[in-house]
């Protein structure tokens, strides 16, 4: 049951390239949103879609294989934990985040380019 605790699962689209930072130490860092839709008929019958906006960071090799294959717009399956945080923005402003941090990815889809 262990494995259980503090696991995410998510099935979405990107909705940006990759943010990769580069440490010092060669360590990479990606950021990524991912859009989740899920879709109900309201009382009029009207078929309504909420899309949910999640926050994704990824270390070390997986950043590395988001920079090099994902793109803004591919159909993406993530397994990771939720992160919580706070930091001091540049207007000194404590500020409070929600991330998955990801721990493996599978591309579903992506669009094909001719470069």
């Amino acid at each position: 049951m262990n494995t259980l605790r503090n696991s995410v699962r998510l099935v979405g689209n990107l909705g940006m390239d990759p943010e990769v930072k580069t440490f010092d130490t060669n360590k990479k860092l990606a950021r990524l949103s991912i859009a989740t839709n899920d879709s109900y008929k309201n009382d009029k019958g009207e078929r309504i879609t909420d899309t949910q906006w999640h926050n994704l960071v990824f270390w070390g090799a997986q950043a590395k294989l988001a920079e090099d294959f994902l793109k803004k717009g591919d159909e993406v399956a993530i397994e990771g934990k939720i992160s919580n945080r706070s930091y001091v923005d540049k207007d000194g402003v404590k500020r409070y985040t929600n991330e998955i941090v990801v721990n493996e990815f599978l591309k579903i889809t992506g669009k094909i380019s001719n470069q």
